[in-house]
């Protein structure tokens, strides 16, 4: 099993998206029939930022492999590292914070990188297709106030659909609400999260056994 475990919250430290995400990781070992076949790869988009999707990053892409200058081809190998972790990975874990109502622009930057025509998606005559199927997808979401099913909550539409559009369509939330409503309801949020990770797993090992 290989475990793509990404980490989009700006803090470094303290981050209770990062962590959660570090305890599904977790539970996913303690539940895997051979711990030691799983493999995980951990990119921190906080510690290491991955560049935005701009003009010049546009040019490199559209540019015929060949013709590309040494800096074009740097900066399209730096998606390609993206592309080629999700692509290998059996299991993505996605550690999400709300800022301001939406993801944070380092986790939009890695979707940026990994959506590209005819690699991880492609339009047939019948429609879009992804091309990274079969994935399991986890996602730890990590808010001040309390947004779940609400229109307030941009995250979760945004995110199934473009994670669907890419092909990855099985995927299970956990939400940890309310951290920033004092001290004792952000410890409730982290018990309720908590919660919902055993269960996730729990789910899992019945379905694997």
């Amino acid at each position: 099993m290989n475990i793509l475990q990404i980490h989009s919250s700006a803090r470094a430290d303290g981050s209770h998206s990062s962590r959660l995400a570090r305890r599904i990781v977790e539970r996913l070992q303690a539940a895997a029939s051979d711990a030691t076949a799983a493999t995980i790869t951990v990119r921190d988009l906080g510690r290491t930022p991955h560049p935005e999707l701009n003009e010049g990053a546009l040019q490199a892409l559209f540019t015929p492999p060949e013709q590309r200058t040494p800096e074009q081809a740097a900066r399209v190998a730096l998606d390609d590292a993206l592309i080629a972790e999700v692509q290998a990975a059996d299991v993505v874990v996605l550690g999400v914070p709300m800022y301001n109502f939406g993801v944070p622009a380092q986790l939009k930057n890695w979707i940026d990188a990994i959506s590209r025509a005819k690699v991880t998606f492609q339009y047939t005559a019948k429609g879009p297709e992804g091309l990274l199927k079969g994935k399991k997808v986890y996602i730890a979401l990590t808010r001040g106030g309390q947004y779940r099913n609400t229109p307030a909550d941009t995250q979760v539409p945004y995110l199934k659909t473009v994670l669907s559009f890419l092909g990855m369509s099985d995927i299970q939330l956990v939400y940890a609400e309310g951290l920033a409503m004092g001290p004792e309801a952000e410890q409730q949020a982290l018990a309720s999260a908590q919660a919902q990770i055993d269960a996730l797993v729990l789910v899992e090992e019945a379905v694997a056994a």
